[in-house]
């Protein structure tokens, strides 16, 4: 999954969202130096990763990317399944898509001690050009792609080209996500359900990842 979705996934706390984030930035290798709630929320990240790469559905999204596209099959699914998010976001959310980036964008500022240097780069741009909420357009894709076209893999490869298959296959896609996206939730739910020790967020846990706003 991508930015937004990683965001809207985790626990209804502002460490849990940065944290499971933070696993498209940082390494668990090195990610030792990071506060438990941070590395729990990367642990997250990881398990919904996982989970969505096995899923048949997201399998057959892969598999509508044209063949010379194809290797970046997942990276091109992840995109755009943050764009059916946006799209159907008042299906999956009460609070409204722009509240919601709007408040991602301070909790990332509030945490922004442990935050990777690529991470704060791109942060302004994120924030001022409110990129999560551009991901409910074709063009906000179409810029995602060009931009991790250019600045993600060094060589030369396909992947600003991959809003051909967006746009070829929308409908299937979308048709994916939404069959796809309740059930990892529901995953999600009976996994920390199994497991809520782990994924408990301590209040103390939280105090030492995101000190208080400065007033």
């Amino acid at each position: 999954m991508n930015y937004l979705a990683h965001l809207h996934l985790a626990p209804d706390d502002a460490t849990a969202r940065v944290g499971n984030l933070l696993g498209d930035f940082i390494k668990p290798a090195h990610a030792g130096h990071l506060p438990q709630a941070l590395q729990q929320g990367m642990a997250l990240h990881r398990w919904i990763d996982s989970h969505t790469d096995q899923h048949p559905l997201v399998l057959q999204s892969k598999l509508r990317i044209a063949p010379q596209r194809r290797r970046y099959a997942g990276i091109l699914v992840d995109i755009f399944y943050d764009h059916f998010l946006a799209r159907h976001w008042d299906q999956f959310s009460a609070m409204p898509l722009a509240t919601f980036t709007h408040r991602s964008y301070a909790e990332l500022q509030q945490h922004r001690q442990w935050l990777p240097p690529r991470l704060l780069d791109i942060l302004p741009r994120m924030q001022s050009e409110d990129w999560l909420l551009s991901y409910a357009e074709v063009d906000g894709i179409a810029a995602v792609l060009c931009g991790f076209s250019r600045h993600r893999i060094q060589r030369a490869n396909p992947v600003a080209a991959g809003i051909e298959d967006l746009l070829l296959h929308h409908a299937a896609l979308e048709q994916d996500f939404l069959a796809f996206y309740p059930q990892l939730q529901q995953a999600l739910r009976d996994m920390q359900a199994s497991d809520a020790a782990d994924w408990h967020y301590s209040e103390s846990a939280r105090q030492t990842a995101a000190p208080p706003l400065p007033t």
